[in-house]
């Protein structure tokens, strides 16, 4: 494991500079490192093998990797992107699920367990709904009741919450689910038994449902609220061990954590809503395309991310990854769709993204028809692919990869040797054999399964979301994304790539790109007929009163927060609402009504002359962040560039094997024109280039690829 360091002009390793930013991104194979120079805008990069089983073990090694090189004192603040959520409800050896019980009101003990009437096997007649988080016997019930218009029917009483305390003690629960009827519009029974349990328990965790998901629908708030209770004390211990793995090595610096919708918090307001954060590694690298796309002036990328375990897709318009309000977490997916009610339901923004299993340590096999598959099982970072030499016996794409000669034999700047031989074994043995296939056969068949999942996957989030995907530009990162891309954009017909500059470090370029973000949500449900422009605007200022709270306790000044407006809306008695942006200051109600009727027809093509529901507020406080500048090279002469080396590499049925230049990526200055085919290595990553493709190096030093012909 080493740093890979910024040179001078005379080549002598730079110092680091006084101040500097670190992002870590833990993925399932490997932790990426960032470190930002805030004088002089370098970027320097580390990559070393995750520790799935203790992930704070590889952020801790890296960090002391780099405290090499500079002082603890240097470090402005860290940011991290955590898997630990998604890992527990995975199923994820090592990591336990605590003790959880559940408090609600008299008649909604069952709520947990009915949830929602989602099949997702709909003709399967022995389907089993996952297993609930609480076991009946620790769901409690309180006879109280606040009706939907926030009006107390029955009182609580505080005797019913101390006998509960003492049952909960008895049962040595760790953490407590509040959830009582109608709290999102009136949560003064919440208030109080909260309050009540935090002083008679205070060992225990506590979340109650207006703190974390104030919103009608009661599955959806107690399923939110329940793995809020059920994630916060393994995401606090997490963060506090980490936190103190840090103090031991010097490291003093502000945490701050990514959250699902790609803003960040520091961690200790993660540690009260720690369900914002489990989609947060997969965030980190949309919000990294969606700044290039800014940068570069696209207005339609697709955000292309292929690591060592799956690959990620998302569709960015006008610099903004389309956010959903909803999704499932611990559920499964089928080529890179959720399947609905096969997990549990979380209730709060993230990036709208499709994940499909095709990383380089993806698993290849034979099924029992004879059938070449890939997938959904990975060789992870433990053992890793058999090219590793780590104890990996089964064919991975990374395998692949190597026998048709489209990765070198080192990576990671010389700290991972591959072994051909091993690859090729594990090809042989496993898939050879099965199917009679020849080695070259399978491999390239492995490579052509996977493509073809991951070109499923932007079709989900363009042509099933209405866009044209010809129409858009592919951002590829990850260490096998730039591998693959070119492939993948010919079965798309689309023709134009970026690879960014350290592209297999690039999602954790994302977390020192994002912003400070606190997503604030207020239910109304009220026609917009009964409501007035003045009322709702009063509603929105004093969410971005709290908002504002938020931001200055963050250390954000006031110059710097930008406050975004939104909200939920339907057709009385519709069963779902659209969101909408409302702008600042709403003059009037009919601009709700307007832009609810164009969303509508967007979206379902058609509207009705009906009454209209108000259902949510919403904003999102942004506390703008000082953005790593890249450095750019203008008017730049395009001239050829010259090959370190030559190897032979498979192309394909129609190419075959082709004596291919390889080049140096640190070598490419702007300007610099590459013809396909060819390979572009660097520390991170290995740039495919097939023939008819070619390749320019742009003023910010990104690999600009296109069709030659």
């Amino acid at each position: 494991m080493k740093l890979i360091n910024r040179t001078t002009s005379h080549g002598h390793a730079e110092a680091f500079a006084a101040k500097v930013r670190i992002g870590i991104d833990v993925g399932g194979t490997f932790t990426d490192f960032i470190v930002f120079d805030v004088k002089t805008g370098e970027l320097q990069r580390l990559k070393i093998s995750s520790t799935p089983k203790n992930p704070s073990k590889a952020i801790l090694d890296g960090l002391r990797l780099i405290l090499r090189r500079l002082s603890p004192e240097s470090i402005e603040f860290i940011v991290h992107a955590s898997t630990i959520g998604s890992n527990l409800f995975l199923g994820q050896l090592g990591l336990r699920m605590p003790k959880t019980a559940l408090i609600t009101t008299k008649g909604f003990r069952d709520v947990l367990e009915i949830g929602r009437q989602r099949r997702p096997e709909l003709y399967n007649v022995f389907f089993m709904k996952p297993k609930p988080l609480v076991p009946r016997r620790l769901r409690l019930v309180l006879n109280e009741r606040i009706g939907p218009d926030g009006r107390v029917i029955v009182p609580l009483q505080e005797g019913e919450v101390h006998s509960i305390v003492k049952l909960l003690r008895s049962e040595k629960v760790e953490s407590i689910a509040i959830c009582l009827l109608h709290s999102y519009v009136n949560p003064v029974h919440e208030r109080k038994a909260a309050e009540i349990i935090r002083k008679s328990y205070p060992e225990a965790y506590v979340v109650a449902s207006h703190e974390v998901d104030p919103e009608y629908r009661e599955y959806e708030r107690t399923s939110t609220t329940v793995v809020n209770a059920v994630l916060m004390p393994i995401l606090t211990r997490y963060t506090l061990e980490l936190e103190e793995g840090m103090r031991r090595l010097g490291v003093k610096p502000r945490l701050l954590m990514m959250l699902s919708s790609g803003g960040v918090v520091s961690s200790r307001r993660v540690i009260k809503v720690p369900a914002a954060t489990i989609e947060s590694g997969p965030a980190a690298g949309v919000i990294a395309a969606a700044y290039l796309a800014k940068l570069k002036g696209f207005i339609r990328v697709l955000s292309f991310d292929m690591g060592g375990t799956t690959a990620k897709v998302c569709a960015i318009t006008h610099g903004r990854p389309i956010l959903t309000s909803e999704f499932e977490v611990g559920g499964r997916t089928h080529r890179g769709r959720l399947i609905r009610g096969s997990g549990y339901v979380v209730r709060y923004p993230h990036i709208d993204l499709a994940e499909v299993s095709a990383g380089g340590g993806t698993i290849a096999w034979v099924d029992e028809a004879g059938r070449l598959r890939v997938g959904p099982y990975s060789a992870g970072a433990d053992p890793g692919p058999a090219c590793y030499g780590r104890g990996g016996l089964e064919p991975t794409v990374t395998d692949a990869n190597l026998v048709l000669g489209r990765i070198s034999t080192v990576l990671a700047g010389g700290e991972i040797v591959l072994r051909p031989e091993l690859a090729m074994k594990a090809i042989r043995e496993g898939i050879c054999k099965e199917t009679g296939l020849d080695p070259i056969e399978a491999a390239y068949g492995i490579i052509k399964l996977a493509n073809t999942e991951m070109a499923r996957a932007m079709r989900i989030v363009t042509v099933e979301r209405g866009l044209d995907p010809r129409r858009f530009t592919i951002i590829a990162f990850g260490g096998a994304g730039p591998m693959h891309v070119c492939e993948l954009a010919e079965d798309l017909k689309v023709d134009s790539i970026i690879v960014p500059l350290a592209p297999g470090t690039f999602s954790a370029l994302g977390l020192l790109l994002a912003d400070y973000k606190y997503d604030l949500k207020l239910c109304l449900l009220k026609p917009l007929s009964k409501l007035d422009s003045e009322e709702v605007e009063s509603l929105f200022r004093s969410l971005e009163d709290e908002g504002r709270e938020a931001l200055l306790s963050e250390g954000i000044s006031e110059d710097r927060m930008v406050f975004i407006r939104y909200a939920d809306l339907r057709y009385h008695k519709q069963a779902y609402e659209l969101m909408i942006e409302v702008p600042s200051p709403l003059t009037s109600i009919d601009i709700l009504r307007h832009r609810f009727i164009e969303k509508h027809k967007e979206v379902y093509g058609y509207a009705v002359d009906e009454e209209i529901t108000l259902v949510n507020l919403r904003i999102s406080a942004i506390g703008v962040m000082e953005k790593p500048k890249l450095r750019s090279s203008p008017g730049i002469e395009r001239r050829p560039a010259e090959a370190k080396d030559y190897r032979e590499v498979y192309f394909g049925e129609i190419h075959d094997w082709l004596k291919t230049p390889v080049y140096e990526r640190n070598a490419l200055k702007p300007g610099h024109l590459v013809e396909g085919p060819a390979v572009i290595e660097e520390y991170d990553s290995t740039t495919v280039i097939p023939p008819d493709w070619q390749c320019v190096v742009d003023e910010y030093s990104n690999l600009l690829l296109r069709k030659s012909r």
